[in-house]
């Protein structure tokens, strides 16, 4: 993204009054969700804070966690240690169909995203981890599904995530059976959810040809 539609974003977010991922006004999370699966063609998105916490995300939204095994093909080393500390075993055989799929995101490829999102088909896991840092905004990331009780457990993972968005003016609880044992502060800044918005839309327009002469 241009240096001068960084600064536009970067003073709309700033000037808006709302700069918290708290606030209930706040657009440009949802923003991002709305672009997320209208590209990728899922329902619903949890938007997070780093790739680890999409790991996370995805895992407790298939209800995987400590004492749990799953199968995670491709796991680079510093996410394998990540889920190992979680306390879930990884597993990594042939044939096996794996918990979540995943897809990186950079400059290179961000036009792809939808390309690479439908790219397994039929066979396509219930959850969908992309790792948005690579568009160079800070870490981010998003845990896309079709599954409303894949998205509800892993939207409750996060502090103050769209159900404590709901409760926190009143103290009551949502959906209690669904609170997790511990919830992370895993909430996505306005700042980076807004740009990487901006860069997600701009590698998806049409290329502009050069004016004949």
């Amino acid at each position: 993204m241009e240096l001068f539609d960084t600064a536009v974003v970067l003073t709309r977010v700033m000037t808006s009054g709302t700069v918290m991922s708290i606030e209930k006004s706040d657009r440009e999370l949802p923003g991002l969700e709305r672009q997320l699966t209208r590209t990728t063609g899922r329902a619903k998105a949890v938007l997070v804070n780093s790739a680890s916490a999409a790991l996370h995300a995805a895992l407790a939204g298939r209800g995987i966690g400590h004492g749990d095994t799953a199968d995670l093909p491709g796991l680079d080393p510093r996410a394998a240690a990540f889920v190992s500390w979680l306390g879930v075993t990884v597993r990594d055989e042939p044939g096996r169909p794996p918990a979540f799929d995943r897809i990186t995101l950079d400059g290179r490829n961000a036009d792809r995203l939808g390309e690479l999102a439908r790219a397994n088909g039929e066979h396509a896991a219930p959850a969908l981890v992309v790792d948005l840092t690579g568009l160079g905004f800070g870490p981010a990331a998003a845990v896309l599904t079709d599954d409303p009780s894949v998205w509800a457990r892993a939207e409750r993972l996060k502090i103050f995530g769209a159900y404590d968005l709901r409760t926190m003016w009143t103290q009551e609880e949502a959906d209690a059976d669904l609170v997790p044992g511990v919830q992370f502060n895993y909430r996505l800044s306005p700042l980076v959810a807004a740009c990487a918005r901006m860069a997600l839309v701009q590698a998806s327009a049409p290329a502009v040809s050069g004016a004949s002469t």
